[in-house]
């Protein structure tokens, strides 16, 4: 590729904005050089996951807080920051640093501009296939793409089918996909060009014989899957099996009043049982499992489950640069995971002969929006469906103070706001706000639009509740959802961080048991909370009711409306215990 005079005009203003001009490593190249990579082998695999409907460029903070418990303590993805450049071998200071650490975020964000964007990552996908030749790509997402913005709630998730479809996704399985009516989902993978695939998500029994979606192509009644298991796909004239996992606990981390005919789960014995029979019956060179499990889980299957060459993941948003390798009985399993918000794009070259695979190649591009160009077809359909939402997303509310985040195990500063927000515009003591993981990054100075906020708050139950906890219930629920995060066995974590709380402060023990992590509960005022006491509490995304109270986006619309200017005066973060020199925690000032 050649360097444009448009890209060499930015290459100079990146390196003159970051201070390093002659001797940064972008200016002694083409900035192309990021995304060319020496050919190698005959098939090769992209994948993108966790899009969470970003059609545009966004800014996105990596976390300083991943911590790891029992055999994942100090392992992939649970370090962080320096821990992370060190471990992978990458220089600080660079685009690369920034690309994966949260390391002078903000310094190097302005530095290097936003990342993603859909027609900046189809220009990329195009030059992979340019490079390799259309016919030795196949395109794997990982689900986590048709719910996360604005227009996908509003056109209930048709607008990123469009742009899968014209992106040339191949395959995907999912996980909030399942957030829409179930009607709506059926309609949307109908609508989807490629293979959706999810090997353990079954039809319930009970309605087995009466089922609504009986006349849908992939259903079939004699297994009871909702859904393709797998596909096979000739890639180069390799016979390639990508077999698919959706997550296994939507019904618990998502209301099952959406999806009340199908079960999830992890089902071990059903994916050894999908391997062998695609094995024996399909003679495939490669087996690939495109997963919305989590690393964690994904690892340990990878232990259990014998036969498949490669496990693209996702769910948990871990931007990995290299693969793990996991040995089992079979021999191998290659684990990836590749980041959120379409922020990357992972590009693993194989080299199959003989019938099976005898090495690989892998890379975690970053998708720098500054660095690659928009591709022409994708940037007018983004334009053309975000048209008749484009006054109010742009609408300004308030400007941020500082960066406003949100992803790590605890509070980011964009979940603070939020629950800041319950807290006042609701008349609450408390309040609570999910652990989700999705959710872009403002960057301090900036204006906050109501499309950030729905960045951070559009799902399909957005309302809010007031009303009274006692403290042991308080603490119940601080201790479920801590057990969910920190138990030792990944199968028992069952999706998203630690809960956002405000008005409320307590200390939090990782590596305990269930029921003994959390302790000294406080309010702000510092008064200990007692167990038998009521306290009002604010909250949204309730799982198995239904509130009545305002939808969360109109709550923090109020409340910024009213700020003008967000400061935020105190960050909610729990003071930790037993986990000093713990790899995937930097710059925590509560330990």
């Amino acid at each position: 590729m050649n360097l444009s005079r448009r890209e060499f005009v930015q290459l100079l203003g990146i390196a003159s904005a970051s201070g390093m001009l002659p001797t940064n490593a972008l200016a002694a190249r083409n900035p192309a050089a990021m995304y060319d990579q020496k050919k190698f082998g005959n098939v090769c695999l992209m994948h993108i996951t966790d899009c969470h409907a970003q059609l545009n460029p966004i800014y996105f903070r990596e976390p300083n807080v991943n911590l790891g418990v029992g055999g994942s303590k100090g392992k992939v993805p649970h370090i962080v920051g320096k821990n992370l450049l060190d471990h992978f071998k990458i220089k600080p200071g660079t685009i690369e640093a920034h690309a994966f650490t949260y390391l002078n975020y903000d310094k190097a964000a302005k530095t290097y501009g936003k990342v993603g964007g859909f027609a900046h990552l189809s220009t990329l996908v195009k030059k992979v296939r340019a490079d390799r030749g259309d016919k030795n790509c196949l395109l794997l997402d990982g689900g986590d793409t048709w719910q996360g913005s604005a227009t996908a709630y509003w056109t209930r998730g048709q607008d990123m089918v469009g742009a899968t479809n014209l992106l040339g996704v191949d395959v995907m399985t999912g996980h909030w996909e399942f957030t829409y009516q179930d009607q709506e989902t059926i309609d949307n993978i109908r609508a989807f060009n490629g293979d959706f695939v999810a090997q353990n998500v079954r039809v319930k029994d009970d309605v087995l014989f009466d089922y609504k979606f009986a006349d849908f192509s992939d259903f079939n009644e004699d297994t009871a899957n909702a859904f393709k298991p797998y596909t096979i796909k000739n890639v180069n004239g390799v016979k390639v099996a990508v077999i698919g996992q959706a997550f296994p606990y939507t019904p618990i981390a998502n209301p099952k009043r959406f999806i009340p005919d199908w079960t999830f789960g992890i089902n071990d014995e059903s994916m050894q049982e999908v391997v062998n029979q695609v094995r024996e019956q399909e003679k495939p060179a490669v087996v690939v499992v495109i997963s919305h499990n989590g690393m964690d889980v994904d690892l340990k299957m990878a232990s259990r489950v014998s036969g498949i060459d490669v496990i693209f993941g996702g769910h948990t948003h871990d931007g990995v640069p290299q693969p793990t390798v996991v040995k089992n009985s079979g021999g191998k399993t290659l684990v990836t995971n590749a980041g959120s918000n379409g922020k990357f794009l992972g590009v693993m070259d194989l080299d199959v002969r003989n019938g099976q695979v005898q090495g690989y190649r892998y890379r975690l591009m970053p998708v720098f929006s500054n660095l690659l160009e928009a591709d022409a077809e994708m940037f007018r359909y983004i334009e053309k469906v975000r048209a008749p939402y484009r006054k109010k997303l742009r609408k300004k509310l308030a400007v941020a103070d500082q960066t406003l985040y949100r992803r790590g195990n605890f509070n980011g500063t964009f979940d603070q706001v939020i629950c800041d927000a319950l807290r006042e515009v609701n008349d609450a003591e408390i309040s609570l706000s999910p652990g989700f993981r999705w959710g872009t990054t403002v960057l301090g100075g900036q204006s906050i639009t109501f499309e950030n906020v729905m960045d951070q708050t559009c799902i399909t139950y957005p309302n809010t509740y007031r009303r009274e906890m006692t403290g042991d219930e308080i603490k119940t629920i601080l201790e479920d959802i801590a057990d969910n995060l920190f138990n030792t066995d990944p199968y028992y974590q069952q999706g998203g961080d630690m809960v956002r709380v405000a008005g409320l402060d307590y200390t939090l023990a990782p590596n305990g048991t269930i029921g003994k992590r959390v302790s000294d509960l406080r309010l702000d005022n510092g008064k200990k909370i007692e167990g038998s006491k009521k306290y009002t509490v604010s909250g949204w995304a309730s799982v198995n009711s239904i509130p009545d109270g305002k939808p969360i986006w109109d709550v923090v619309t109020e409340y910024l409306q009213d700020k003008k200017t967000v400061k935020i005066k105190k960050m909610n973060l729990p003071k930790l215990a037993g986990v000093k020199g713990n790899p995937g925690l930097s710059s925590y000032g509560k330990v």
